[in-house]
């Protein structure tokens, strides 16, 4: 699920169907750690193309879905637009105090699913949007989130590291296009408390998945879709004519030796398919009051 404001919107509801249907489907014990009420008020921070927002619905008043990637909220609408007590908003979930829609003790819980690893990536706003979802958030409201945390796709990322260096760029320039942060739990501990929260459960689970074998997806699939800030790169390179010119051909040839250096290492050989090692953070914080 995307976060922040890219240049350009790489995100689509059909690619990421294609290369990570399984995300949403793997949210159940996030989802009973919100435990939602009838008459709770929830915000989906970075909501994605809204699966699991729409379904909060059904257990709530009322919920409301920001994330940055206008393609994603175009979809939410598309496909739940009519639904009453749904609603959707485009905007950066880094400066959520600067939406217009943003108010203080609005809610009585927010919640994400993999999409803080993209949000809390610049740290520089880290602290700040920590902070404004406990503004967010009415005496007593929690925050409950899962994301990625320490040694999530530790392989796909070290490959992606090597292949993009590969191709002309400094290893300290190619670890810098890191798009994601992943945060150990005594970190995330350390930072919500500094915003007031109270962390009440949370727990860091190593969760190899199984990658998507459907055209458009796989191992490639997700290497493009999830990894695009790493190929952007050549873009802009080729922009300030540096690394060659052909950006297409340079894009391709990291794909290709991502997916050659991790295919024997991922695969199952009993039936082919592939595991990315996913380690999952999970979080229920409590803003004091109640």
């Amino acid at each position: 699920m995307a976060q922040s404001q890219p240049a350009k919107d790489h995100w689509t509801a059909e690619a990421y169907s294609a290369s990570a249907s399984f995300v949403p489907k793997l949210a159940t014990t996030v989802l009973q750690w919100l435990n939602p009420r009838s008459e709770d008020v929830i915000l989906d921070l970075g909501c994605g193309d809204g699966q699991l927002t729409a379904q909060l619905k059904d257990d709530c008043a009322s919920v409301t879905g920001i994330d940055s990637s206008a393609n994603f909220i175009t979809a939410a609408k598309k496909a739940h637009g009519s639904t009453p007590g749904l609603s959707w908003h485009v905007h950066d979930c880094r400066y959520l105090d600067r939406w217009v829609n943003f108010q203080e003790e609005a809610y009585t819980e927010v919640f994400s699913n993999a999409a803080l690893h993209w949000i809390l990536r610049d740290e520089t706003t880290r602290h700040d949007v920590l902070q404004n979802v406990y503004k967010s958030l009415k005496p007593g409201g929690t925050f409950v989130f899962e994301m990625g945390g320490k040694g999530n796709v530790a392989e796909v990322h070290t490959a992606l590291i090597a292949a993009v260096a590969h191709q002309g760029l400094g290893v300290d320039d190619a670890q810098a296009l890191c798009p994601w942060y992943f945060p150990s739990e005594e970190d995330m501990k350390i930072q919500l408390h500094a915003v007031g929260f109270t962390v009440e459960k949370m727990e860091l689970e190593y969760r190899p998945t199984k990658l998507t074998a459907n055209e458009g997806g796989g191992l490639e699939g997700w290497v493009r879709l999830m990894g695009a800030k790493f190929l952007d790169v050549f873009d802009l390179a080729a922009t300030k004519n540096r690394l060659g010119s052909d950006s297409a051909a340079k894009k391709d040839a990291v794909v290709e030796e991502v997916c050659q250096l991790l295919k024997t290492v991922i695969t199952h050989e009993h039936d082919g398919s592939m595991y990315l090692g996913y380690v999952r953070l999970r979080v229920l914080a409590r803003k004091p009051g109640k």
